[in-house]
């Protein structure tokens, strides 16, 4: 969102709680609460240095974004640190790669502490209660929305990273309990309407 000004955006403030990770085991946002309540904050994974160097438990902070429609999140242009430096999303740079990681087997059950939103508001997933971060690509959280949602039991089982910022499973099996899972699937692609025929006929 290096397109807008966060000078003209609307400032909320809060203190910084944990960052948030992503399958490549990149920061791309974090939780802060407001008077008891958490608020999601999605930040693109290029800022993830300058934030990880900046903010720590317990700081109070300030963040200036958008909210999309049918979500509980902010999506940051700029965060302002304690120290009053301002972190603003100014575009990727091209030419940045993801971290070269490895996967592993990794399972997890526990509470959803918060469902986990992409920029735009699309379900991305889900935050335990234990801190474990679990993902899932949107068109496949759809499938299993009820379970990512807020207080929900969650069991999942995928491929897993251990990061210095906790544990991000990206699942490929999720369920109410780990007796109970199931394999998630993209769904088909929608068959395509068959072109109408010249109801006058060919020639």
């Amino acid at each position: 969102m290096h397109w807008i000004d966060p000078d003209n955006l609307p400032e909320v403030a809060g203190t910084f709680e944990r960052f948030v990770i992503n399958p490549h085991g990149e920061v791309d946002g974090f939780v802060m609460t407001d008077r008891q309540a958490a608020i999601l904050v999605h930040t693109p994974p290029h800022m993830d240095g300058e934030l990880t160097n900046r903010l720590s438990a317990g700081d109070r902070i300030r963040v200036r974004g958008v909210r999309p429609r049918g979500a509980m999140l902010l999506a940051a242009v700029a965060v302002i640190a304690t120290d009053g430096r301002q972190i603003v999303d100014n575009g990727p740079n091209h030419n940045r790669k993801h971290a070269n990681v490895r996967h592993k087997p990794m399972s997890a059950e526990g509470t959803v502490q918060m469902s986990l939103f992409g920029p735009k508001g699309e379900l991305r997933g889900a935050l335990l209660s234990d801190g474990t971060v679990v993902r899932i690509g949107p068109k496949e959280a759809e499938q299993v929305a009820a379970l990512l949602a807020p207080d929900a039991k969650l069991a999942v089982h995928g491929d897993g990273l251990q990061t210095r910022h906790g544990r991000v499973i990206h699942a490929t099996e999720a369920g109410a309990d780990p007796d109970k899972l199931k394999p998630i699937r993209k769904p088909k692609p929608k068959d395509k309407k068959p072109k109408h025929e010249n109801a006058a006929g060919t020639a």
